[in-house]
């Protein structure tokens, strides 16, 4: 074969074996870019992330090969975590373990959350806390709260100290510490509400009806038509699952169902675990609602709490019936079982001034040796009073709005007893 001919044709050959190759890799660039530049390309990033630079999430060469604004890319690629060191150099940045604080303040204290980065309170460790000109504070029952009562009104800087492990805000908060307390709803309150998974609710959950004491044998267990007052029933966790259609057609014409109520013990703020269950029940049948909170707030401040989580549970639900403060006995050995009555009726009113600042009715639930005994009701006679009397007719000679004429109640859609009530409310 002639010389030129054969350089020729092996120039020819090399090309086209050039071009094969191109169109190899250029049809499976997604598995090379994988295996070869993953690894730098997430250095890349890391180190972007850890000297603070900005990006728009449209220039970084994500570890995955994406680029864009995707930032569930990830997910697609299986070997995403096998590049331990990317791992690790992203827990090193501390960002996993990033705390924020929440400082609130009602009356001449401050209470200090420290929450995650997605705002969910911290437990189990000991924080300390230092307000700037006061001191520290530490976490003594490590439940993620810092409580400083008996401050001066006023500005105060807030810091979260360094603990290993965490990262901490570089900076203190600024809070202004109020004078007296305002009837107005704390927002960030969800930190503060628990499920009954959560505590001891056979501690906690420890209501008992004085009203029933005071029962004779002229209580009526049916359903009663009295003039215009019209018929209801109030339900919470003990009367458990409702079938609300049977309800409405059983002629339950309202259910005042309870939210929550501070546990007895501690004072935890517990929701009802019936209670989203039975308030979308209720609604779904038609059946109009209101809603009634078992207190043991011990002062102002905690009744503001206490209305505050009302109003946080129920912003997304329309009630026709008022917001009641449910205030009986704990057994004896609750926390506000010792109250004055003076005490308990500015705590009734502070709990029932913040629901109506926020837009809601308001009313006080007690027993007519409660009202009599335990209260000073005249003092309460703005708020919509619910009698507890379970007789014939009512011996409280004060004024009422409601009646809870029954606990021995049954209501068809309902297994067991059931409080039995009529309203005469004004609509």
């Amino acid at each position: 074969m002639d010389s030129k001919v054969r350089q020729t044709a092996v120039l020819f050959m090399t090309v086209m074996v050039l071009m094969i190759l191109g169109i190899v890799l250029y049809a499976n660039w997604d598995v090379v870019e994988r295996r070869f530049f993953s690894e730098e390309s997430a250095q890349s990033a890391m180190e972007e992330l850890e000297t603070g630079q900005e990006n728009d999430g449209t220039n970084i060469k994500r570890a995955n090969g994406q680029v864009g604004d995707d930032l569930s890319g990830f997910m697609q690629d299986e070997t995403f975590f096998n590049s331990k060191s990317t791992l690790d150099k992203y827990k090193s940045t501390g960002m996993a373990n990033k705390l924020s604080i929440v400082v609130t303040s009602i009356e001449q204290d401050l209470r200090v959350q420290i929450v995650d980065n997605e705002g969910e309170p911290v437990t189990g460790q000991s924080f300390f806390i230092t307000v700037e000109d006061n001191g520290e504070y530490k976490d003594l029952d490590q439940d993620g709260i810092v409580y400083i009562a008996d401050l001066k009104p006023g500005d105060y800087y807030v810091s979260l100290n360094k603990i290993s492990g965490y990262k901490v805000p570089d900076n203190p908060t600024k809070v202004r510490v109020k004078d007296k307390v305002e009837y107005v709803a704390i927002n960030d309150i969800s930190l503060l509400i628990k499920t009954e998974e959560e505590i001891d609710a056979e501690l906690e959950d420890t209501a008992v009806n004085g009203a029933v004491e005071d029962a004779d044998d002229t209580e009526q267990t049916a359903i009663r038509k009295d003039g215009s007052a019209r018929f209801g029933i109030d339900v919470s966790k003990w009367n458990k699952e409702i079938d609300w259609d049977k309800v409405k057609k059983a002629g339950v014409e309202y259910a005042i169902i309870r939210v929550g109520y501070r546990g007895s013990s501690t004072g935890a703020l517990v929701e009802d675990p019936y209670f989203e269950k039975n308030i979308r029940g209720a609604i779904a049948s038609d059946v109009p609602v209101g809603v009634y909170f078992f207190t043991q707030a011990t002062n102002e401040v905690e009744a503001v709490e206490e209305a505050s989580m009302v109003i946080k549970l129920c912003q997304n639900y329309k009630l026709d019936y008022p917001v009641f403060i449910d205030t009986e006995s704990a057994g004896g050995d609750g926390r506000a079982d010792r109250l004055d009555a003076e005490t308990r009726t500015l705590v009734c009113d502070a709990f029932c001034t913040t629901i109506k600042n926020a837009g809601f009715d308001a009313g006080v639930y007690a027993s007519r040796n409660w009202l009599n005994e335990h209260l000073i009701s005249k003092e309460l006679e703005e708020h919509i009073i619910w009698l507890a009397e379970y007789r014939e007719a009512p011996l409280y000679q004060g004024y009422y709005q409601m009646w809870q004429y029954s606990s021995n109640g049954s209501i068809d859609g309902i297994e067991g007893r059931v409080d039995l009530n009529l309203s005469y409310i004004e609509e």
